[in-house]
């Protein structure tokens, strides 16, 4: 049985980073499928690689043809960002595992649309200090910095991962990110473990 494993945690907890060296593990052997934002992209991202960068039009058209696997809408100080996965033909649970990175929200939606044993929690955490000179350190690099915004984002994740939220959606294995090399390591070995056990 085919699996999808959702790569989630608060923000400046490397997410991006260990999604993308879980998806280079030759031995994995996960396809990913892109989700699709409203929200502008970032310096370091690339159109297609992070999220399908779209436009709110396309949103509602592709609601309007029903291909909205799950969908959540954030309200920043630049305006309503929209972030959602769309069934387009990129996940095939009869072919394939695959490897997706969301927040909890993301997690519910999809467990629900597949069901609750085909779709895995990778949860990352990272201390709150730590995080947060990562998130400053991360928007100096961006050719037009969104501090508010961060700090928006930061706080509201107190919320979002709350131990109560957490809980509700069964989340029990958390990822240290201290190490990333560790931690990457760890994450691999479970998935190789559900992987091969159920399949």
């Amino acid at each position: 049985m085919a699996r999808i494993f959702i790569v989630m945690g608060k923000s400046a907890t490397g997410k991006d980073t260990i999604y993308k060296k879980l998806l280079e593990a030759e031995d994995l052997q996960l396809r990913t499928a892109v989700m699709y934002t409203t929200r502008p992209i970032r310096k370091s991202e690339i159109d297609g690689v992070e999220y399908h960068f779209v436009d709110e039009a396309t949103l509602l058209e592709l609601q309007k043809q029903n291909k909205i696997i799950e969908h959540r809408a954030y309200e920043t100080i630049h305006g309503t960002w929209h972030y959602f996965t769309v069934n387009d033909g990129q996940i095939n649970l009869e072919e394939a595992d695959y490897l997706m990175i969301g927040t909890l929200e993301t997690y519910a939606q999809i467990r629900e649309y597949f069901g609750k044993d085909q779709v895995v929690p990778v949860y990352l955490e990272v201390e709150d200090g730590i995080r947060l000179m990562r998130a400053i350190k991360r928007e100096q690099k961006q050719e037009q910095p969104r501090y508010a915004e961060m700090c928006r984002r930061y706080l509201a994740d107190e919320e979002d991962f709350s131990e109560e939220n957490l809980q509700k959606n069964g989340i029990t294995k958390r990822y240290q990110n201290l190490d990333i090399y560790i931690c990457i390591y760890e994450v691999i070995e479970d998935i190789k473990k559900i992987t091969v056990n159920g399949k």
